[in-house]
């Protein structure tokens, strides 16, 4: 689509004007006419700019966020506010007993308690919103003064972040609502309610997965979680929201009367890959360095779009697309993965991760002349 301000600069603008005006009269830069037909030439460019700026803002395609939020209002689209992360945190002596509302640090957030879960494991807030709570692991740092505490651990996450909506991913929401008809029960409808819940990213429907009435819903975790297998505390909250267990198919959640759902979480399949690198003279990195960082964003990427692939295919031929991306590689063969020489297909509830054991990724190091 064309732009009024591409064609309707100042310069035409004045151009044209100026056209208007008798030969007879001094039109040269400097000249009367001239200096009183420029500054209204420039104001008329300056709205034909604004004009432009109007159309973007009035179609969801191109409209910024806060233009788009209002569109997305009209249509009762949910704007999605940033949220708390909730984790889990293993404290020592395990007979401690941890005061609810207790402070603690890490880096460059604070968690408060709140609720005890077992013996020594508690569940605590993020006081800060959005996935900048989202902390795995890692030595928490006491606020308060607890006396006969020994340490204070993040044991990882229960219910993972959200962040507040960007531009793009109220877009996509917005078009997803109005392409999407959701109603009574149907997968979209589905997809729409269970993705707004706490914790909850992608979400995959299996209708009628084991009989009438049934129907299953996988999720992973948000962007903001890194599309990660959820913690099953999480998976049971979601269950209790979308059909709770003693009141199957009774319309007490958010499925309808008469639908049996069975709520789960993807299940992560760790992903260890040997191969052989040859890199330039001189090159410091490592082979284990080297696929972890190539590693990592592969398999994030195929995180994020399981629920539009269903199933997922660990291939070596993106595998090595991102081992040959990074720094100092010349060339990389003989790629396994998971001991296995070829591709690596997962079922529909499986993930790719990352090992937790690193060194599993091994490989031969060679170099050779740039």
């Amino acid at each position: 689509m064309s732009r009024y301000s591409d064609t309707l600069t100042y310069a035409a603008i004045l151009d044209e004007m100026l056209a208007q005006v008798p030969d007879t009269v001094d039109k040269r830069e400097g000249s009367i006419i001239y200096d009183a037909l420029a500054p209204s030439a420039m104001e008329l460019a300056q709205m034909y700019i604004l004009l432009d700026v109007i159309l973007d803002e009035t179609f969801v395609d191109t409209a910024s966020l806060q233009y788009l939020m209002k569109r997305a209002d009209e249509l009762g689209v949910p704007i999605q506010e940033a949220t708390q992360a909730t984790v889990r945190g293993s404290f020592t002596p395990t007979s401690l007993e941890v005061p609810e509302g207790s402070r603690f640090n890490y880096e460059t957030v604070n968690y408060v308690v709140d609720k005890k879960l077992s013996s020594g494991v508690y569940q605590l807030i993020c006081e800060t919103v959005g996935s900048v709570g989202n902390i795995e692991s890692g030595t928490l740092l006491p606020i308060d003064s607890i006396p006969g505490l020994q340490t204070a651990e993040l044991a990882g996450v229960i219910t993972p972040a959200k962040d507040a909506d960007s531009a793009e991913s109220l877009r996509k929401r917005y078009f997803e609502y109005v392409r999407n008809w959701a109603y009574g029960g149907n997968v979209a409808d589905y997809k729409r309610k269970v993705g707004e819940l706490p914790g909850v990213g992608a979400v995959r429907v299996i209708p009628v997965w084991e009989g009438s009435g049934t129907v299953k819903v996988q999720f992973i975790t948000p962007e903001g979680n890194d599309w990660l297998p959820p913690d099953q505390e999480l998976v049971a909250q979601v269950q209790e929201a979308v059909d709770p267990v003693d009141h199957h198919g009774e319309g007490y959640g958010i499925a309808p009367i008469g639908h049996t759902v069975t709520v789960e979480g993807v299940v992560g399949v760790p992903i260890s890959v040997s191969c052989t690198i040859t890199f330039e003279t001189g090159s410091t990195h490592t082979t284990e360095e080297t696929v972890k960082n190539a590693l990592e964003p592969y398999l994030l990427e195929l995180r994020k779009e399981w629920a539009d692939q269903g199933v997922i295919v660990v291939r070596k031929s993106g595998i090595e697309r991102s081992i040959l991306d990074q720094p100092d590689v010349l060339d990389v063969e003989d790629v396994t993965i998971n001991d296995e020489s070829g591709n690596l297909q997962l079922a529909s509830g499986e993930v790719p991760v990352m090992p937790e054991d690193e060194d599993e990724d091994e490989g031969n190091e060679e170099e050779s002349e740039t």
